[in-house]
């Protein structure tokens, strides 16, 4: 049996007190025992309690640089590969999640740099003119002035196996000075938690501001607790998942859902050359096997134009010897009996198609990749995941628009390769059909610090703005001892 790790941080509850439900995860010839927190219904009312307590007295005091400090300190500790928890992160997470080593660790190292000062600033401008109106009241353009104030408590359901993924929201709330709650994911339920324990190294006083814990989704006992108490909840999931726990919140609480999306990629002819071909594909390949496919803005399918010096069919074979190429330093993950059977079911639609000559695969069954190129232009669709891609011939990337239109709701990230006015022109058009993200290839599973999920505001949708208007604050002024 493994060491035991213990997922989670719970500030103000005793540990002798705290109930565990142990999980083991297998990959790689490893197994990583984690003990995951079971609260009574007494508990989470009680670490409720705490959060937003300390949220009250402590962090509404607190200037948003010194948070912003800490959580940067957090971050450089997790950047430094001889930290204890950075070394710990790359020990045990391949296991949990069943990425090799090397993408997690490449993975963790990317992602993290969004969390330093610099970018934490840049995300505080983007949603707010003046950063300031989070320590308090500021001068208002129409008139006036305003303040900005999160929740007392806000409450994050996660989901998901990527590494760290919860750190985004988890920052967003901190940075808007909500008491926070996480509930971890079961896939990776420890890196939020070793997050926590090192901001409460960084600053003792936020570290008693949030906490991280777990229940089993659809038990009650728990779970009902946290959704009555929370003034704001933010969740991520599959859509039915997301009804139901909306079913299960107040009605004057603040929702907050981010569900399953799907990406894609246009190539436009102009970068298709013998020049730009090969490295071109090479960033396509990274978008898709970066965490299997797994994250919201992965590329399940790519629109390659005609008329380039390298057809649509040669870029698919590209693509197709760098998936092979990346399978032989980063392993694809052990696949669950679901996940290979949804990539079998793909698999055997386009056999079906290629039957008729309107569909070629590339790459056998046995390979931990699959590329199908398919001649007509056909409608977005999704893939099996866990680096099974379609590259679709189209005579003209502004046919694209019209054929993923029809997934609107579920679309999030497009990736363009293509010359600026044409960026510009399709960019237009994808906006209008639901598109909210635009990157480059290679960029689609990293987005930018700042950016805006799902086409909303982070930090903007998690607050409340007050307002003393200019006439509330001329009329103060005939009550002042000067006044007379």
């Amino acid at each position: 049996m493994s060491p035991l790790e213990e997922a989670g941080y719970l500030p103000g509850l005793g540990p002798e007190s705290i109930g565990r439900r142990v999980v083991e995860h297998r990959a790689w010839g490893e197994t990583v025992a984690v003990a995951l927190p079971d609260l009574t219904g007494d508990q989470a009312e009680a670490l409720c309690r705490h959060v937003r307590t300390r949220a009250r007295e402590t962090l509404r005091r607190m200037e948003t640089g010194r948070i912003v400090a800490a959580i940067d300190r957090a971050s450089a500790c997790l950047l430094d590969r001889t930290h204890p928890l950075r070394r710990k992160a790359e020990a045990l997470l391949p296991v949990v999640t069943g990425y090799d080593r090397e993408t997690v660790r490449l993975g963790l190292t990317s992602y993290l740099k969004t969390f330093r000062r610099p970018q934490l600033l840049r995300f505080l401008a983007e949603d707010f003119s003046n950063p300031g109106v989070l320590d308090g009241f500021q001068p208002a353009v129409k008139g006036g002035l305003v303040r900005a104030r999160g929740p007392d408590l806000l409450l994050h359901v996660w989901a998901g196996n990527v590494p760290a993924l919860p750190l985004w929201s988890l920052v967003s709330g901190l940075l808007v000075k909500a008491g926070t709650v996480g509930k971890l994911a079961s896939a990776e339920p420890l890196t939020a938690g070793w997050f926590a324990q090192l901001i409460a190294e960084a600053d003792a006083e936020l570290g008693e501001c949030l906490a991280i814990t777990w229940w089993k989704g659809g038990e009650g006992g728990s779970e009902a607790v946290f959704l009555t108490q929370a003034e704001c909840v933010m969740a991520y999931g599959g859509n039915d998942t997301l009804a139901a726990l909306r079913a299960k919140v107040p009605v004057t609480t603040r929702f907050l859902p981010h569900g399953h999306r799907i990406g894609f990629a246009m190539i436009a002819r102009e970068a298709l050359d013998s020049r730009r071909a090969g490295p071109l594909a090479r960033l396509a390949a990274q978008d898709v096997v970066r965490y299997e496919q797994q994250g919201c803005y992965a590329p399940q399918m790519l629109f390659v134009e005609r008329g380039g010096s390298v057809a649509p069919h040669e870029f698919a074979r590209h693509l197709a010897h760098e998936l092979a190429a990346v399978a032989s330093r980063h392993p694809r993950r052990r696949l669950d009996p679901g996940e290979g059977a949804a990539i079998a079911a793909w698999r055997s639609a386009h056999e079906m198609r290629a039957l008729d000559g309107g569909a070629t695969l590339l790459g056998d069954p046995a390979d931990p990749w699959s590329v199908v190129l398919l001649d007509a232009a056909v409608a977005l669709s999704p893939s099996g995941l866990n680096r099974s891609v379609a590259v679709v011939a189209v005579d003209d990337l502004a046919e694209v628009p019209a054929l993923v239109a029809p997934h609107r709701v579920h679309l999030q990230t497009a990736g363009i390769a293509a010359a600026p006015a044409r960026l510009m022109a399709l960019a237009d058009d994808l906006a209008g059909i639901g598109v909210t993200r635009i990157s480059a290839i290679g960029r689609m599973t990293a987005p930018e610090a700042g950016w805006h999920h799902d086409g909303r505001f982070s930090l903007l949708d998690l607050v409340t703005m007050t307002e003393i208007e200019a006439g509330a604050e001329a009329a103060a002024e005939g009550f002042a001892p000067y006044a007379d």
